[in-house]
C-alpha cells in the first residue's frame, strides 16, 4: 500500500546537517496495524510526517498504490492528505469554540465539492468510537478518553484507509490509553490501516507489528 525506498530526510542547522532519517526503507500493507516505536529524537516524527505527506523526503521514493509522490507539490500532499488519510494527535487538536458535531465535521470543509450528506456522515462516525450523545457538548465538558474518542471520529468523517496516529494515548491515563488502543483494534479488524507512532513499549506490543526506529534508522522490522 505505501512503501519507502532508501528514504533520507536532512535539515540544515546553521552550518551542519542533521539527518533525521537515513537511508531507510519500509514496506506496510493495506490492513496492517503497525507501530512505530522509538525514543524521542529517533527519527520517529519524521517517519510520520513523511508517511502522511506531511512533508517530502531529501532523497528516496514514497510510492502509494503504485505511484512514486515523493515530491508531488504541497497542493497534491494536501489532496492525498485529505482523500486517503485520517490524523489523530496527542493532544486531541479540537477546537473550542465549537461543539463535537462541529469538530468532526471540519475535515468535510476542506472538500473542494459539498458533501451531500456530511451531517449523517458525523453522526454515524460519533456513533461508530460511542460519542453520539455527545454531539453538542463543547470538548471541555469532556474527559481526555472521550475528546481523543472525537478526534478519532473526525478522522473517520473522509473515510481515509489509513489512520496514522501520532502518540494518541500521551495525555490518557492507562485504563483509558488501553481502551483507546481496543478501539484501534476494533477499526483494524474492520479494514482500515492502522499506523501507531509511540514511544511507549507496551502500548507498541499491542499492535500487530512494531517497527523499531533508532538515531534515523530502521533497526527492528519483523
Amino acid at each position: 500500500m505505501i512503501e519507502l525506498c532508501h528514504v533520507s530526510k536532512h535539515y540544515r542547522m546553521g552550518a551542519n546537517t542533521v539527518k533525521a532519517l537515513d537511508d531507510v526503507s519500509l514496506r506496510i500493507d493495506e490492513g496492517e496495524f503497525v507501530a512505530i516505536r522509538g525514543p524521542s529524537g529517533s527519527g520517529k516524527s519524521t517517519l510520520m510526517h513523511l508517511l502522511g505527506f506531511l512533508d517530502s523526503p531529501t532523497e528516496g521514493e514514497i510510492i502509494l498504490d503504485g505511484k512514486n509522490l515523493a515530491h508531488v507539490s504541497p497542493r497534491e500532499r494536501a489532496t492525498i492528505r485529505c482523500r486517503k488519510i485520517g490524523f489523530i494527535f496527542q493532544s486531541f487538536n479540537l477546537l473550542p469554540r465549537l461543539n463535537v458535531l462541529q469538530n468532526v465535521l471540519l475535515p468535510v470543509s476542506y472538500l473542494r465539492a459539498p458533501h451531500p450528506q456530511a451531517h449523517e456522515v458525523a453522526m454515524a462516525s460519533l456513533a461508530h468510537v460511542g460519542m453520539e450523545e455527545r454531539a453538542h457538548h463543547r470538548p471541555n465538558q469532556l474527559s481526555g478518553g472521550q475528546r481523543q474518542r472525537v478526534a478519532i471520529a473526525r478522522a473517520l468523517m473522509n473515510e481515509p484507509r489509513i489512520l496514522l496516529a501520532d502518540e494518541p494515548t500521551g495525555n490518557l491515563d492507562s485504563h483509558t490509553a488501553r481502551t483507546i488502543m481496543d478501539l484501534f483494534g476494533k477499526l483494524n479488524e474492520e479494514g482500515r490501516t492502522v499506523i501507531l507512532v509511540t514511544h511507549d513499549g507496551h502500548l507498541a506490543k499491542l499492535c500487530k507489528r512494531e517497527i523499531e526506529v533508532l538515531d534515523g534508522k530502521i533497526v527492528n522490522t519483523p
